[in-house]
């Protein structure tokens, strides 16, 4: 049988409340669970110190027993200096989509095209004061 220990959701809509459980994996995430170790409090401030409570003896004797605890709880022991969390490097993380991409691409090139439209006009312009005093004296 593989345990874990993981979350099970409880609490209203849009207000979570989590109980930290050992349980079968292969059980039902709110289902049946073999001991509760702990709560997590979402909805309470970060710095608060009641929203994760762990009973440490309890976790200690089940990760003996070869429970493997979910990632997010991982997090909770690694900040409780249980275990130790490897950290995780993804440096495709902060880059943009192939679609996204794609419409940046278009941007600069929608972007520099009014630039070429710019130059060209301000030039004619240049060339037009020049031509304009020379008639005007003959209009007159």
């Amino acid at each position: 049988m593989a345990l874990k220990i993981r979350l099970t959701r409880g609490g209203a809509k849009k207000r979570p409340h989590y109980r930290i459980v050992v349980a079968d994996s292969r059980s039902p995430r709110d289902g049946r669970f073999i001991d509760k170790v702990g709560i997590y409090d979402p909805m309470k401030p970060k710095g608060d110190a009641a929203r994760v409570v762990l009973e440490i003896e309890k976790i200690k004797a089940w990760l003996e027993k070869g429970a493997q605890p979910t990632d997010r709880v991982l997090r909770f022991l690694d900040a409780a200096g249980l275990l130790k969390r490897a950290p995780r490097n993804n440096p495709q993380k902060g880059e943009p989509g192939k679609k996204a991409q794609e419409r940046a691409a278009a941007a600069a090139e929608a972007a520099a095209a009014p630039a070429a439209v710019e130059e060209a006009p301000a030039e004619a312009q240049v060339e037009a004061p020049a031509e304009a005093p020379a008639e005007e004296p003959a209009a007159e």
